[in-house]
């Protein structure tokens, strides 16, 4: 009846199983031949001199064996703790590459030759990081997953005016990060730390070490950036502005100087009326042109954010393919697919594509085809046309700049605006092979 205690079984090293084994295997001879010896015809002394001799010979061929076969394990042994101790100057002399043995070997010598390759790419490595990491002007932060400060850089010292030795292992919500933990990963925000107020781009991300999941946030100041962007943007639009409103009132200016000088004229020329009256023409002309200007800068500076529904591809495609009525836009119909957005935005979108399209292919008498796919993860709606092309592609998306004479230099703008504020993009490439030009709408899908 078993006692249910654990039985342990006595095992031999392997060094001794080897030379147990070893000397059972030349037992059965040797015994073979004693026998032989005792009952045949030969004095004792010839007797024991052969019998000891035969010992020793089989005692000395299985410690012979044992060692063939312990030594190079002793070896190998010794080859992987060195390893494991991260000591890559032990090396086991290998051989035929033939022999299972000597192919072992090889391939401890290999294995020792690659972590020593990879041991020194990491210590190189660790300096210039570390270096990296202490000279980018850039904050950074890596909690554990108890959301511990664990790293911090000097761009994130200064930000939070602490040292190091202080900072280290204290929590998220103690240096007031916890927030930008959690939400959207990307962000720019408007924040005062305490060693700096300003608008800060703050992404997070996730990794693991040993295991375990840890957070790293990248604090960026863009204040200076955000400023020198918006700088640009406003000498782009001053100068566009200027622009325009020089080019309607030098000829307004003008037209008015002559006016006064017709009207101070005595004795007024007998047409005077009608040179008032087409100057008053011109005048008229040219406020109308400036009100459509400002009309037009104010619903570039207005768009409302996209009020989002479901939106059907397919209809929403076909529907604005029948409203051009100078031509026949032929639709390339592709998967059924379903987004969400402002269908009036998206409308009037693709409205002022599939307009430039069929403006550049009618005086060559080409075609426009509409049609879209599946990419991945989002839906790409694509236009292209029969047209010359696009000769300049660097100013495609400069606000007011038209190439058209009636023209108001936003249709395309504004394209890229409302594409921007579903969450895609729009790019427009001349077609390879040529001619003509394809526009591509990327917007996210609803699957």
């Amino acid at each position: 009846m078993s006692s249910g205690k654990p039985r342990h079984r006595s095992r031999l090293r392997f060094e001794t199983h080897i030379t147990v084994l070893a000397l059972l295997g030349g037992a059965p001879p040797l015994a073979v031949a004693a026998v032989l010896m005792w009952r045949g015809d030969y004095s004792a002394k010839t007797v024991w001199t052969v019998g000891l001799v035969m010992v020793g010979l089989w005692v000395g061929c299985a410690l012979a064996l044992r060692e063939r076969v312990v030594r190079p394990i002793q070896t190998l042994s010794n080859l992987l703790g060195a390893l494991r101790e991260e000591d890559y100057t032990l090396r086991a002399h290998s051989g035929s590459p033939d022999d299972v043995l000597s192919l072992a070997f090889m391939e401890a010598n290999a294995l020792g030759d690659t972590l020593r390759e990879q041991r020194l790419g990491a210590l190189e490595a660790a300096p210039l990081l570390r270096t990296v990491m202490a000279e980018i002007n850039v904050a950074v932060f890596a909690f554990d997953n108890a959301e511990r400060l664990r790293l911090v850089n000097r761009a994130g010292e200064r930000l939070l005016a602490r040292s190091a030795e202080r900072l280290l292992w204290s929590s998220a919500a103690e240096l007031g990060l916890a927030g930008f933990l959690e939400g959207d990963s990307v962000r720019i925000v408007q924040m005062a730390f305490p060693g700096r107020e300003g608008r800060w781009g703050i992404r997070a991300s996730t990794f693991r070490e040993k295991g375990l999941p840890h957070r790293l946030l990248v604090v960026a100041d863009l204040t200076r950036e955000l400023r020198e962007e918006e700088l640009r943007a406003w000498k782009r639009l001053v100068r566009v502005m200027g622009h325009e409103l020089n080019n309607s009132l030098a000829p307004i200016r003008s037209i008015a100087g002559s006016l006064k000088a017709l009207i101070e004229n005595e004795p007024q020329p007998p047409e005077w009326k009608d040179d008032m009256r087409r100057g008053l023409d011109v005048i008229a002309a040219r406020a109308e042109a400036l009100t459509r200007f400002m009309e037009a800068y104010a619903r570039l500076a207005k768009l409302p954010p996209p009020r989002m529904e479901p939106v059907d591809v397919a209809a929403w495609i076909r529907r604005v393919a029948q409203l051009e009525t100078r031509m026949t836009v032929a639709v390339v119909a592709g998967p059924d697919l379903a987004i969400r957005g402002d269908g009036d935005q998206l409308e009037q979108l693709l409205i002022s594509l599939v307009r430039n399209a069929a403006d550049a292919a009618l005086p060559t008498g080409g075609e426009v085809t509409v049609g879209w796919r599946w990419a991945d993860v989002d839906l790409e709606v694509w236009v292209q046309d029969d047209g010359p092309g696009v000769a300049n592609m660097s100013n495609l998306f400069v606000p007011f700049f038209t190439t058209k004479p009636a023209g108001a230099g936003i249709g395309l703008i504004l394209s890229r605006q409302i594409a921007e504020a579903h969450g895609g993009g729009l790019t427009l490439e001349n077609r390879q092979p040529g001619p003509g030009c394809v526009a591509r709408l990327s917007l996210p899908l609803t699957h």
